[in-house]
């Protein structure tokens, strides 16, 4: 039960942190920047994958946005220090038209493909399979569009 409440607070902090963003967080110039600066602060030596900052339009508006993979982080040579059995956390930043970026998401998850489907791009993410309610160990395929400054979930499996 207390599992239980524990993942359903997860999930109610995912759908309530775009609001929360917007209202919130002052646009970041770059959020790579933002991010590799916060943790040259957290770690004595902090070294960055090719894989650390990706830029992609995760919204389907045309304007690039960004997205960061905390798994290719190395905090004072220990690489994914704050991945564990759920996975690496990813932050989902927007890149606001008058120019900067927000945070609308921090997800952790194994892995994603970004995808086409039905003229539109979606991610798969892979994630623990207790996000699909399962206790096996076979990760859970969650499919989400980004709409405004939302996740929505299209599928889980």
């Amino acid at each position: 039960m207390k599992k239980h409440l524990m993942i359903a607070a997860q999930v109610l902090m995912l759908a309530l942190l775009p609001s929360a963003a917007l209202a919130q967080q002052e646009l970041l110039s770059d959020p790579e920047i933002y991010e590799m600066d916060h943790f040259r602060k957290q770690c004595q030596t902090a070294e960055f994958g090719s894989a650390f900052m990706t830029r992609l339009d995760i919204n389907n508006d045309g304007i690039v946005d960004a997205l960061s993979n905390h798994g290719e982080l190395t905090c004072d040579g220990k690489k994914g220090a704050e991945c564990n059995e759920d996975g690496c956390p990813y932050n989902f930043y927007l890149r606001a038209k008058e120019g900067g970026y927000f945070m609308i998401a921090t997800a952790r998850i194994y892995s994603y493909d970004f995808i086409k489907r039905f003229g539109n791009m979606v991610f798969v993410m892979k994630m623990h399979p207790r996000f699909c309610e399962r206790t096996d160990d076979k990760p859970c395929e969650m499919t989400v569009r980004v709409r405004g400054g939302r996740f929505v979930t299209i599928s889980k499996k």
